[in-house]
């Protein structure tokens, strides 16, 4: 795949946030439906990496009939490589709180929830400093929304949304079966708005700048700006925010080391890429429009030719066996099987062969396993497998 996309550096999430009061006050006094037609216009889809779009979201929980509704912030940032949303709690938390606000004006919530990764307490008393800052200009403006941390316990499996409702309704940490959607069923069984922290920290950008300013950044299907957390063999380590739509040759040419063989995009859940396929190979939500389109929470790791593959995806499988729920057979015998299985090929216990077994184990996890945990260890395991077969086999 050619494109003629150059990468480009975008600055709305950490800009300044002091007019953060000018913002909110404009914005609920706007019609529900008005910002509902905002966000769908700006085409903001959610940076989680599911890509859900988000006006979509809010006018579905908006029209749920019910006296009791909820807002909440996904914080439970638990995707090895991504670090990007404690810097947007620690850095810029009223963009976020006021996105929570104006959304719980849009559905009709009063209560919002950040749900806060369990390894994040130490943001908890610089966090709950800003929402009594924030709680007290609401007053001001006689705006009736509260919001409150709850606080993860470190399981990785609570940053699937119906797990997260689970966790806050004092339950054992397990995915729900959908339907129903939290848009109609979500938190104590009420209408639900979950969101990721970057999300919430984009839809300020459009309160305040208009949908049309981030609309125009990025590319068809993939609109506006991301962060992404840098991490690896690359000089460059940290967090960076780019327009969407670059393709992973003009990332690696800008993060890479000079000696990048594959990059992980979107974190252990994700896909390995190879070198051989970085120029094919786009960032974002645009399908078979431009070839291989990978979307991504935002996690991107880089591994240099120093780095064995079966190491990677031996630390990815320990991973996922620990983080497994265990509810459903496929993933909870699923990544132990894989793992005992690659360990088997390398010992020379088993043939080569017998990676293709594995294979389609993987791809039966990945139809039949409940949640998207059990779904993606196919994502890792298959674009590595498939990619460097020889390391894991010599």
């Amino acid at each position: 795949m050619t494109t003629n996309y150059q990468l480009k550096r975008a600055d709305f999430i950490f800009k300044n946030e002091n007019d953060w009061e000018e913002v909110l006050s404009k914005n609920i006094n706007r019609s529900p439906q008005e910002l509902i037609n905002e966000l769908i216009s700006s085409e903001l889809k959610g940076r989680g990496g599911a890509g859900f779009p988000t006006g979509l979201k809010w006018k579905l929980s908006a029209e749920a009939v019910d006296e009791t509704k909820y807002v909440i912030c996904n914080a439970d940032e638990g995707e090895p490589g991504t670090f990007k949303d404690r810097e947007i709690l620690s850095r810029v938390p009223f963009k976020v709180l006021t996105a929570m606000a104006v959304c719980g004006h849009v559905i009709g919530a009063k209560e919002g929830y950040i749900y806060l990764r369990g390894e994040y307490f130490f943001l908890q008393p610089e966090l709950n400093k800003a929402i009594g800052e924030f709680e007290y200009y609401c007053k001001e403006i006689n705006l009736d929304f509260k919001i409150r941390i709850f606080m993860g316990s470190g399981a990785y499996i609570c940053g699937e949304e119906t797990a997260l409702f689970e966790s806050m309704e004092g339950k054992r940490g397990e995915p729900r079966n959908k339907p129903p959607y939290p848009s109609s069923c979500g938190y104590m069984g009420k209408p639900t708005v979950i969101n990721n922290v970057e999300t919430l920290a984009h839809t300020f950008t459009i309160f305040k700048y208009g949908a049309k300013r981030f609309y125009d950044l990025g590319v068809q299907y993939s609109r506006g700006s991301k962060l992404f957390s840098v991490s690896g063999d690359t000089p460059k380590p940290g967090i960076y925010e780019l327009e969407l739509g670059m393709s992973l040759a003009d990332f690696v040419d800008e993060f890479g080391d000079g000696d990048t063989k594959a990059v992980q995009v979107g974190g252990a859940s994700g896909f390995l890429v190879p070198r051989k396929r970085f120029s094919e190979t786009a960032i974002g939500f645009q399908g078979k429009l431009t070839g291989i389109s990978l979307p991504t929470g935002g996690s991107m790791m880089l591994f240099n030719s120093s780095r064995s593959m079966f190491n990677v995806l031996d630390n990815y499988l320990e991973f996922f066996r620990e983080e497994s729920c265990g509810q459903c057979t496929p993933c909870r015998v699923g990544c132990q099987q894989l793992l005992k299985g690659i360990k088997a090929v390398k010992r020379g216990e088993k043939n080569a062969q017998y990676l293709d077994k594995l294979l389609r184990l993987a791809e039966t996890m990945q139809y039949t396993a409940k949640c998207g945990l059990g779904q993606s260890v196919a994502n890792s395991f298959s674009s590595i497998v498939e990619n460097f077969r020889e390391e894991m086999i010599y």
